[in-house]
């Protein structure tokens, strides 16, 4: 059998870097163009707005979160795969390598899409708003890197099924980039069904993976299939409250939209069990194959 050295804490920071380069795919293959904005100053094509490393909008807000979000999950997942001299050291280097590039990314778009936009204070709030969402999205981002990649496997769990969360939009993002003309055809039905399903199959796999040997991995597995419940009706109310132009400046009829599609969606079982069950079905599956392979292997041994 091989076996794996562990790798020096320094290496951890490339390592970092490249996985929140990998969160940010789902804008790089657009081109980078930024969406065009209500509060431009000038009019301008979509061809000739600004190159910006980060998808600032009121209609892509929840991508927004999403790159971040995977980037510093895939570095969670990278720290608690591979092996390091020193944990510690390479789990600081490798939330530094994420940070760098989100940081980066989150200045350079900011002072871009400043320039651009007119004067007034509609733009000050719309900017601030977009750079809030970015840093609480890069700042929860630090704690799904800590949980997935240092904590035991319940609180891995949990960081694993925040991200899952995320991955649906994310995905959504690589198959309907943003701008991209999308028909309505077999393939496009076939895609957004894998969208939706996809975070039941994350967690799915990660419930297998985690286990419900104690009492902290099953209440893990049940706040995560909570999350699968709740999450993505969050983020279809927070998708139709920011994608109408009508409210975009009454923000208090907007939340309270937002909160009308959220209750309306979290009552309505078609949506979101079809898409729970499919998880519980894939952990009890997986949980069962791990016992029967470890079973085997006691005996064979």
């Amino acid at each position: 059998m091989l076996s794996r050295q562990p790798l020096a804490s320094l290496l951890f920071l490339p390592l970092g870097a490249a996985a929140a380069i990998v969160g940010l795919l789902p804008w790089l293959i657009t081109g980078l163009r930024l969406p065009l904005q209500n509060l431009w100053a000038t009019a301008t094509l979509p061809a000739d707005m600004p190159i910006v490393l980060l998808p600032f909008s009121q209609y892509s807000a929840v991508l927004l979160v999403a790159v971040l979000w995977i980037g510093a999950a895939i570095a969670g997942i990278v720290g608690r795969a591979v092996p390091a001299r020193h944990p510690l050291s390479a789990w600081v280097a490798l939330e530094s390598g994420v940070l760098l590039v989100q940081v980066i990314a989150i200045v350079q778009t900011a002072v871009t899409v400043s320039r651009g936009l007119r004067a007034g204070p509609d733009s000050t709030s719309y900017l601030g708003a977009l750079v809030g969402l970015s840093i609480g999205g890069m700042l929860l981002g630090v704690a799904v890197t800590a949980l997935i990649a240092r904590a035991p496997k319940g609180g891995a769990l949990f960081g694993m099924a925040s991200a899952a969360i995320a991955f649906g939009p994310w995905l959504s993002g690589m198959v309907f980039p943003i701008n991209a003309v999308v028909s309505g055809s077999l393939l496009t039905s076939v895609l957004s069904e894998i969208v939706r399903f996809a975070p039941a199959v994350v967690i799915g796999v990660a419930i297998a993976w985690c286990g419900i040997q104690t009492v902290g991995r099953v209440i893990a597995a049940i706040v995560s299939l909570v999350l699968l419940w709740v999450g993505p009706t969050v983020i279809t109310a927070v998708s139709a409250a920011l994608g109408s132009r009508v409210l975009a400046h009454y923000p208090r009829e907007m939340l309270d939209y937002a909160v009308q599609v959220f209750r309306s969606a979290l009552v309505m079982p078609e949506l979101w069990a079809p898409v729970v069950g499919v998880a519980i079905v894939i952990a009890a599956v997986g949980i069962v194959g791990v016992r029967t392979v470890r079973r085997r292997a006691a005996a064979a041994g």
